[in-house]
């Protein structure tokens, strides 16, 4: 609870006495509205002097204006203890909505304390503490026990066990040591680590995912947006009619102007829309919270509220549904020795950061040459060209091969194939096989159960690889031997003949095009391509694909919440406005009306906060 908290509940605290003395039988009536007029001004007199500071910006219509002229309204007719109970409750529904709010806030502000305060950087072999921002990549910093890495980078020195759970919502520690990534965000648990930078700290982990914190609340859902549509049109409008309903009736029926202004004032606090303005766009802050805490990081509400009409969804395979771990399982040369052929394809490859090219640097076993590489050209979706001891290099799937006119081994299995061709030869090929991870069985069939109408996966891989990991998964359907493009022209075909909304989940650069094009993109893992998360919506920070189905739960959960609050705020307040234009409900039934049905709307909203099981 912050200053300005603390001190509206102590107003709160005072005023409340002050208005219950003012029952008091023994009193003569001078005193009870001395009482209660002192209770109002105490509560009151901020939203009053907020009211004639937004007359003078312009902005008339507000829930300040109407409960001051409600207030002063009843005051004036002599209604003390309902102008004094307007403004007391009205102020209790205030505090607990800034409360909410604040509970909701902390729930994503907690991931701003993953930014680091400083580093430990050597420099001429002394340690220096600076600010992330002034290391450059390359150097080396130390990062003790207890701290936060403060920048991405990779272990030269020391092992450690690293506490992730800020950023992926996973109690369970990480082992790093000699050769491991480390993320900035994470705690080091134990040993000392010496660390060379990777990434300055604007293109870290921690920057991008307090970036995608930040911006978060900015982008609104359609429900929030009709809400402030709504509520420009709703205020101006139940101004107008109280005032109608204050001078109409005594002019065309004759009766006392005071009856009728008491229910026009009622009428004002029965009307403001405090409940909707406030409580929908809490529920959507507390929907985002509580999928921040699993890991799951949405950029706004508007793709939380997506997220919920989901009916399709597409997966990339390789480091999505499979580990992306490959390893070379054999090697097949034409017209060479295995060792001679892994040679040319490991030199071809040792300049991408692909999965596949790396399990080809892991099976040689030892540092390539970067001096024999006098050119290397990656073509998306074949494999790349290189030129290694003055000798053309090809390595790559067979529609490579095809491209360049070379006949080329033909493979029947499972796993994928990596073949190469040196100076116009075909030299053979090596195979690489990936292993399915073992959440994606689960996160399938997570998906059936919260829904989902078909799953489908775009790769490309082979077609015989593809296929073997969707009929051990039970997919609907996948789509194999794919270039990038070709896997937006798929997203675009089944989006014409929509079951529902179409999401995609892929973590490498390649998706990057698709996670853009589709209904709502999910880049997969905390560790993924910096541009496959740029694209993406919703970002899931472990590598587990079944968090998809929690956060389509956690959407589903929200949207439920905010169609019950909008449905109940609007019923009772449409019920009590009748009832207040008749006379029939008073200046007490107008608080529930506001307070009351404001209250009870925050209570729901505050239940997105608990992610559903």
């Amino acid at each position: 609870m912050n200053k300005k908290q603390k001190r509206n509940l102590l107003r709160i605290l005072i005023a409340a006495p002050l208005f219950g003395v003012g029952f008091l039988p023994i009193l003569p009536e001078l005193a009870q509205a001395a009482f209660w007029v002192a209770a109002w001004l105490v509560v009151g007199y901020d939203v009053v002097w907020k009211a004639l500071r937004n007359i003078l910006r312009g902005q008339v219509f507000d829930e300040n204006f109407l409960m001051a002229v409600a207030s002063i309204g009843a005051m004036i007719l002599g209604e003390y203890a309902e102008g004094a109970a307007v403004m007391i409750f009205y102020q209790v529904g205030e505090w607990f909505e800034k409360y909410a709010v604040g509970k909701a806030r902390r729930s994503i502000s907690e991931l701003m304390d993953i930014r680091p305060d400083s580093a430990n950087v050597l420099r001429d072999g002394v340690e220096r503490k600076v600010s992330p921002e002034e290391v450059s990549v390359g150097e080396v910093i130390l990062v003790k026990p207890g701290e936060r890495v403060p920048l991405d980078g990779v272990v030269m020195e020391g092992s450690s066990t690293m506490d992730t759970s800020a950023l992926t919502g996973e109690p369970a520690p990480r082992d790093v040591y000699v050769g491991s990534e480390v993320i900035s965000g994470c705690i080091n648990q134990s040993g000392l680590l010496t660390v060379r930078v990777e990434k300055v700290y604007g293109e870290s982990t921690v920057a991008k995912i307090l970036e995608l914190v930040e911006h978060s609340a900015g982008k609104k859902s359609k429900s929030e947006a009709f809400i402030t549509k709504f509520a420009r049109w709703y205020t101006p409008a139940v101004v107008i009619s109280a005032v109608l309903l204050a001078v109409l009736p005594p002019l065309i029926f004759g009766q006392t102007f005071s009856i009728w202004i008491h229910r026009a004032l009622t009428f004002l606090v029965i009307s403001c829309p405090c409940a909707l303005v406030i409580s929908v766009p809490l529920s959507f802050f507390g929907g985002i919270g509580g999928a921040s805490k699993m890991g799951i990081l949405v950029k706004g509400s508007n793709h939380l509220e997506t997220l919920s009409q989901v009916g399709t969804v597409v997966f990339d395979k390789t480091g999505t549904l499979t580990k992306g771990h490959f390893n070379v399982t054999r090697i097949m040369p034409v017209g060479m020795a295995e060792g001679e052929l892994l040679d040319w394809a490991a030199h071809a490859e040792c300049h991408l950061s692909h999965p596949i090219s790396q399990s080809i640097l892991r099976e040689y076993g030892k540092p390539t040459d970067a001096a024999r590489v006098a050119s290397v050209e990656e073509i998306p979706g074949y494999g790349v060209r290189a030129v290694v001891d003055g000798r053309e290099v090809l390595a790559g799937n067979a529609r490579l091969m095809e491209r360049y006119g070379y006949l080329c081994t033909a493979y029947d299995g499972a796993g994928t194939v990596v073949h190469a061709a040196v100076d116009g030869v075909y030299a053979g090929y090596l195979l690489i096989e990936d292993e399915i991870k073992q959440d994606a069985k689960r996160a399938i069939e997570e998906l059936r159960a919260a829904g989902i109408r078909q799953v489908v996966m775009l790769t490309g891989d082979a077609d015989i690889a593809g296929q073997s990991v969707a009929a051990q998964l039970g997919l609907d359907r996948a789509y194999t031997e794919l270039l990038p493009v070709d896997k937006v022209e798929r997203v675009e075909q089944m989006m014409e003949n929509p079951i529902g909304k179409l999401a995609f989940v892929g973590d490498g650069i390649n998706d990057a095009p698709v996670l853009a094009r589709s209904d709502i993109g999910v880049a997969m893992g905390g560790l993924g391509s910096d541009a496959a998360i740029e694209a993406a919506d919703v970002v899931i920070m472990t590598d587990e694909p079944s968090k998809l189905a929690a956060g389509m739960r956690i959407s589903k959960k929200t949207m439920r919440i905010v169609r019950q609050n909008i449905t109940f705020a609007l019923g009772v307040k449409g019920l009590v406005l009748l009832l207040g234009m008749f006379g029939i409900a008073s200046m007490w039934a107008a608080v529930f009306a506001d307070v009351g049905v404001l209250f009870l709307a925050i209570l729901n909203a505050m239940r997105a906060l608990r992610a559903p099981k």
